[in-house]
């Protein structure tokens, strides 16, 4: 298992140094003059102008500004933004908490609805449910988040009223943040109502966020559950009178769940990327929405920590789903 992990981390090396070649120069390819963003309307002296581009190195040859950012990076040094003069990775722990929130409330509204619509769609195959529940996979994994978000929001933000249309708490409600995390810090906030209003605003980018995760997780799970449910050990333990419960949940759930997992864990990636497009519609102050107004402003140092930053989580929680392989099958050995 050492040897497996150790293995793994020398991997991530030149996978991290390739996506910050892709971060260094995807902002850099965009049309646009950050100095000039920065002055908004106003024309700037020729001298001005040059001032602040060799204040902020940008004067300098790309590769140069490249090997200076990677050796900052190997201090842990993601450079500071352009815009709020703030350290990078100060900006990105401070608004994490909010993408976190919202990934975590979407993957566990994909898993305990898709891990069971599976299993039941395998176990009465060929029924209307199986074909319902794919069906209704199928669409959702194909819906826009963009449309799907705005839909809702028409439906229950503005015709029921139901939940507010945007922002993480009604503005009535104010504290000191603990955690981060908007359900928690209601809580100990001891405001009547404060988590009554974090929680009705979590709910509509909860399933926008989380209807392509449950879609993908409810077909995999069933793909799973077909193929082990065919396997000999399932018949024999069928054959001795077992519980149907019992040999679903146990014997074959447990064998079906590696594919599973893989697939939850991919499936990180497609929340953050996914939290761009939903935080932005619902106005979620996460990394999201941080991302979106950097890549607007031209803010580079943002735009590079953000990305690299976002990949070393997905990169580490695909590390963590490869160690859980053998922790939920004894038979699996690294």
């Amino acid at each position: 298992m050492f040897r497996f992990f150790i293995g793994r981390l020398a991997v991530l090396i030149p996978t991290f140094l390739g996506v910050s070649i892709i971060a260094f120069s995807f902002i850099r390819l965009l049309p646009g003059d950050p100095v000039m963003l920065m002055s908004g309307e106003r024309v700037m002296a020729p001298e001005r102008y040059a001032k602040i581009m060799s204040d902020l190195g940008l004067d300098r040859p790309l590769y140069v500004q490249y090997i200076d950012y990677l050796g900052n990076l190997v201090q842990g040094d993601f450079g500071s933004s352009i815009v709020t003069k703030r350290p990078v990775l100060q900006e990105f722990i401070s608004l994490f908490p909010a993408t976190m929130e919202l990934a975590l409330c979407a993957i566990l509204f994909a898993i305990i609805l898709g891990i069971p619509a599976g299993i039941f769609a395998a176990v009465k195959r060929g029924t209307w449910f199986d074909q319902g529940v794919m069906g209704v996979a199928l669409v959702g994994y194909s819906m826009p988040i963009f449309w799907w978000g705005l839909l809702l929001i028409v439906l229950f933000s503005n015709t029921l009223q139901w939940t507010p249309v945007s922002g993480r708490i009604s503005l009535m409600y104010f504290f000191k943040p603990v955690t981060g995390f908007m359900l928690i810090d209601s809580l100990l906030s001891g405001q009547a109502g404060a988590f009554k209003s974090a929680f009705r605003s979590l709910i509509l980018p909860t399933i926008v966020l989380g209807t392509i995760p449950l879609a993908v997780i409810a077909r995999q799970t069933r793909s799973a559950m077909l193929e082990v449910l065919g396997e000999d050990y399932v018949r024999t333990a069928r054959s001795k009178g077992l519980a149907p419960l019992r040999v679903v949940g146990v014997h074959a759930l447990r064998n079906a769940m590696i594919p599973v997992v893989t697939s939850i864990g991919l499936q990180v990636g497609v929340l953050l990327g996914g939290a761009i497009l939903t935080e932005t519609i619902f106005s979620w102050p996460g990394i999201g929405k941080w991302m979106v107004d950097a890549v607007f402003k031209r803010d580079y140092a943002v735009v590079q920590g953000g990305l690299l930053l976002i990949a070393a989580i997905i990169m580490l929680v695909n590390l963590i789903v490869d160690l859980m392989y053998g922790l939920i099958n004894p038979r699996i050995r690294h």
